[in-house]
C-alpha cells in the first residue's frame, strides 16, 4: 500500500470560537473539536461518507475498511488518496479484485431498501455477520488495569483540550501503552486506533484495546475482524455486545470510574 503525500489543506483538530455568558452578558473564548465530512470511494466507487476528526485519516480508512469488512488485510489496499479541502474530503481507495467484487455483491444485497436504515434479510445478516472465533487468551493482570483512566490521558490531546471527542488506546503484551487515537466518533476513534496499528506493523499478540466510550455491537465486530483478544471499555457494554463477546472468546472488561474492573467475558476460566 502506498502512503499518499498530503496535498491538502484540513482544518486543524480544533480552533477557538467566541460565545457569550448568558448570565454574565460578557464574551469569552474557548477551543472546539473540528470534524470533516470524508467522503470514501473504492475503486472509483463511492461507498461512505462520514464525519471525523481532521487527524490520522490514512489510519482511519485502513481500520475503517478492515472493521467493516471491506478488505480482510491491509495487503488488499494497493493505494490510497486523500484530497480536498476545509470541511469536505474525499478518500480514493484502490483494492484488491477480490475485496471489490465482495463490496459489490453487497451493494447489489442492499439495493432498494427504503429509508428506515437497515432493512431486509440481507442487510441484517451484514448487521450480524459470520466471524470467526478467537483462539482465546488469558485476562490482562489487575495491575496492568490499576489507574488505567488516567493513564491514558497521555493519549487524548485532543480531549484534554477541547473535549467532545472520544479516544481509544492500545496496550501491547507487556502492559505497556503505545498508541492512541482520537476523534468526535467512537467508532473512528477505534478504526483509527486499528489502522495505526496495521500500518506500523505492531504485534497485538496478548494486547488489550481500551475504548473510552460506550461499548456497543459495532465496536466489539471492529475488535474480533482485527484479532485483538481482549476489549476494556470505560462504560457499560450493551447486552447483544456481551452475547457476542462471549460467542466468539473475546475478553469483555468494563471499568467503572468508582468501582474495580467487571470481567463481563473471559476466554478462560477464571481464576485458572
Amino acid at each position: 500500500m502506498n502512503t499518499p503525500a498530503l496535498d491538502l489543506a484540513a482544518p486543524a483538530a480544533s480552533q477557538t470560537y467566541s460565545y457569550q455568558n448568558l448570565d454574565q452578558g460578557d464574551e469569552a473564548s474557548t477551543a472546539l473539536a473540528e470534524e470533516v465530512a470524508l467522503a470514501i470511494a473504492y475503486n472509483g466507487i463511492s461507498q461512505a461518507v462520514m464525519l471525523v476528526s481532521p487527524t490520522d485519516l490514512e489510519d482511519f480508512i485502513v481500520g475503517f475498511s478492515l472493521g467493516s469488512g471491506i478488505i480482510a488485510s491491509a495487503d488488499e489496499i494497493y493505494d490510497l488518496k486523500l484530497g480536498g479541502c476545509g470541511s469536505a474530503m474525499q478518500a480514493e481507495v484502490e483494492i484488491s479484485s477480490r475485496a471489490f467484487w465482495n463490496l459489490k455483491d453487497q451493494r447489489r444485497q442492499l439495493a432498494g431498501t427504503s429509508g428506515c436504515g437497515l432493512c431486509g434479510v440481507e442487510a441484517v445478516e451484514q448487521a450480524l455477520p459470520e466471524l470467526d472465533v478467537l483462539p482465546g487468551a488469558p485476562l490482562p493482570p489487575l495491575q496492568w488495569l490499576d489507574g488505567l483512566r488516567q493513564r491514558i490521558s497521555q493519549f487524548q490531546p485532543l480531549g484534554q483540550h477541547c473535549g467532545a471527542v472520544h479516544a481509544a488506546v492500545f496496550m501491547d503484551g507487556q502492559g505497556e501503552l503505545l498508541m492512541g487515537r482520537e476523534d468526535i466518533g467512537r467508532h473512528n476513534a477505534l478504526d483509527k486506533l486499528i489502522g495505526g496499528l496495521v500500518r506500523q506493523q505492531i504485534n497485538t499478540r496478548g494486547g488489550v484495546a481500551i475504548v473510552t466510550s460506550r461499548c456497543s455491537l459495532e465496536l466489539i465486530q471492529k475488535v474480533l475482524r482485527a484479532g485483538i483478544q481482549t476489549l476494556v471499555s470505560l462504560s457499560s457494554p450493551t447486552g447483544l455486545a456481551l452475547q457476542w463477546a462471549r460467542r466468539h472468546n473475546l475478553n469483555l472488561i468494563h471499568l467503572p470510574q468508582k468501582n474495580g474492573p467487571r470481567v463481563y467475558s473471559a476466554s478462560t476460566v477464571l481464576g485458572s
